[in-house]
């Protein structure tokens, strides 16, 4: 093993540390310097290293921009128009208010698919008010589920940008990320959202304030909450037929060449979301007497949101790419070969710690799937095991939330809570969903 080699690895990731939390500089152009020390340090020449770093974002970008775009742009539109909240309002008077907990963890994991975590929760925490309110429990019994649930979708299934990012960077079929995203996700959220928000609720009492939610309440006629359903999951389906159509188990059945193309077509995270976003502009916008001016402003407000995590994954990727030119990779990878350590434990205590140390979950998982790549390229494991590695990044990179992040910050101000009340409530659930994310991915991984 090369020493001096590893060496550099190891100070470009304690320099990426330095540089966001001491420093206090941005993500993206801590990448950026860190891809060029480290570079330098390995022995590149000086023009390589910039080549490679312009190969890594190119090849990440040319998918990840356009996903995240896309999202982006359905968001915008979800958001705008009040779907969101009237999917909770349905949920709620379906469910009643002695399952409104499981209501909130249910809305939250649909919501938060097409519209970014802060957003989401933004948008539906006054329902959780509301029924705090009404029913005079706890708020943190109706929020934390709703916290669980947009935990989840957003690191866990894609087209969410964190695991779009890392399928990328380690070149995963989204399909089977999506698959295990909710067979991982479906009870890390359950245990993480209401069950702990029953047994933390009676031991911390916390009164809804008041919240006003003026732009809520102005909307009239929202679109239905069944056509919100429909229209978010139409892509997820369609990304999941054109899976499962491709995959090794249905290699020998006599689907005729065509069908298969059209399936492919329809079923690619591209054309599927840009399906999902023809339907939500005619469906929500165009049929609802939305303008074609205001769907176009709220289209281009969208976009404000998703250019930071574009180019922080393009950094990622970029760093990525220096990663696999300086050789790092092949080390990496070849120790680990030689050793019992799992590549799945490697990936997600990478992300955890990552997470620990600078607080972003985006950045942790980009980070740690940055320096997995390598050690799956080597390998040659199967689709599947590449998409399970990436459920155990982002459980990695969901876990122990506290005020080196943001959003530690904002559960705590939305819901009225002191640091240590969001330390016992919030970052113990990042802390479950985490673990039971992890156990649920090794579970598959010995299965499949």
């Amino acid at each position: 093993m090369d020493i001096s080699l590893l060496f550099a690895v190891l100070i470009g990731i304690a320099l990426l540390l330095f540089l966001i939390l001491r420093l206090k500089i941005q993500a993206f152009l801590a990448l950026l310097i860190v891809c060029i020390v480290v570079g330098l340090m390995a022995g590149l020449p000086a023009l390589e290293i910039m080549e490679t770093m312009k190969e890594g974002m190119g090849s990440t970008l040319g998918f990840v921009a356009t996903v995240v775009g896309l999202g982006a742009l359905f968001g915008g539109i979800l958001e705008q128009s009040g779907g969101a909240k009237e999917l909770a309002v349905h949920i709620l008077s379906r469910t009643g208010d002695k399952r409104a907990s499981w209501a909130m963890m249910l809305t939250g994991f649909a919501v938060a698919i097409p519209v970014f975590f802060d957003v989401a929760f933004i948008i539906l925490v006054p329902v959780a008010y509301a029924l705090s309110k009404r029913t005079g429990k706890s708020l943190l019994l109706y929020a934390l589920p709703l916290l669980a649930g947009l935990a989840i979708t957003h690191a866990f299934i894609p087209p969410t940008p964190g695991p779009i990012a890392v399928a990328d960077i380690l070149g995963a079929d989204l399909g089977w990320v999506i698959l295990f995203g909710f067979i991982a996700g479906l009870p890390a959220a359950i245990i993480g959202g209401p069950l702990y928000a029953r047994y933390i609720s009676k031991r911390i009492f916390i009164e809804a304030g008041h919240f006003t939610d003026g732009k809520e309440d102005e909307i009239e006629n929202p679109p239905s909450a069944g056509l919100i359903i429909l229209i978010i999951f139409v892509p997820i389906f369609l990304i999941v037929l054109s899976t499962i159509i491709n995959s090794p188990f249905l290699a020998q059945t006599n689907i005729p060449p065509g069908v298969l193309d059209v399936i492919s077509l329809l079923g690619h995270p591209f054309t599927a979301l840009i399906i999902a976003n023809l339907l939500a502009w005619y469906f929500i916008g165009v049929r609802r007497g939305m303008g074609k001016d205001f769907l176009l402003k709220v289209g281009t407000s969208s976009f404000q949101a998703a250019g930071i995590i574009i180019l922080l994954t393009g950094a990622g990727g970029a760093f990525k790419q220096i990663l696999i030119a300086t050789g790092a990779g092949e080390m990496i990878a070849g120790g680990l070969n030689n050793s019992f350590f799992n590549p799945l434990l490697f990936g997600y205590i990478t992300a955890l710690l990552i997470r620990i140390l600078q607080g972003s979950a985006t950045v942790a998982m980009i980070t740690a799937a940055g320096i997995t790549a390598p050690v799956i390229a080597e390998a040659g494991y199967s689709m599947p095991h590449i998409a399970l590695i990436v459920i155990a990044i982002a459980a990695g990179a969901s876990s122990f939330s506290h005020v080196n992040d943001s959003g530690f910050w904002l559960v705590g101000q939305y819901l009225g809570l002191t640091e240590k009340q969001t330390f016992a409530s919030w970052t113990v659930m990042t802390c479950i969903i985490s673990v039971v994310g992890l156990l649920v991915s090794l579970l598959l991984w010995y299965i499949i």
